[in-house]
């Protein structure tokens, strides 16, 4: 049997998917497992969802046919965390997530805007103890990118973070060749 309520030191991956097995949460109920603790999420904005499809659309083009992108989809970043992001650039192709979840990536991206401080605090944090290589916070409050690389994993932290704006080129260490810009994250800027 399977206990309703969270233990003092939270739910593992094992038991949040319990929970949906079982029927406690919908497989389609917008919650994620961050450290431990089920989060729920804020239902998104019309700007949101356009967004999150304009990214995926973007590092689809840019990084070629045989990258996997997928949008708002399970990521398993350790034993405690469960994290849907917004766009995610895996390893692999689709046929090898069929029984799994992916837990290695090559990209990461939240689009931010009433989630920001939970997406800098909380999500950086276990995506740099995944060892997740490169994560964006496409932030809509200020039309910024927010790029973390580098992870130390031990401290739980990136090494190398900084803001990109305009015409300033994303670092994506995964993709040598591929030149993507601040700007071509956000399509009313594309568009003038």
């Amino acid at each position: 049997m399977i206990e309703t309520t969270a233990h003092t030191e939270g739910y593992d991956t094992n038991g949040y998917f319990a929970l949906v097995e079982c029927g406690i949460l919908a497989p389609d109920e917008r919650v994620e497992l961050l450290e431990g603790q089920i989060v729920s999420m804020a239902p998104p904005t019309p700007l949101h969802n356009a967004i999150v499809h304009h990214v995926g659309q973007v590092l689809s083009r840019k990084l070629g046919a045989d990258t996997l992108v997928r949008t708002q989809m399970t990521f398993l970043a350790g034993p405690k965390s469960v994290p849907e992001p917004d766009v995610a650039v895996v390893t692999g192709s689709n046929t090898d997530y069929l029984r799994r979840h992916p837990s290695k990536v090559h990209l990461l991206v939240e689009v931010a805007d009433s989630s920001l401080a939970q997406d800098r605090l909380t999500k950086t944090a276990i995506y740099a103890r995944a060892g997740v290589p490169t994560y964006w916070i496409v932030n809509l409050r200020d039309e910024s990118v927010e790029c973390f690389s580098e992870p130390d994993q031990i401290g739980r932290r990136y090494l190398r973070v900084e803001r990109a704006t305009g015409a300033m080129r994303l670092p994506l260490d995964a993709f040598p060749g591929a030149v993507i810009h601040a700007r071509e994250l956000f399509p009313e800027a594309t568009e003038n």
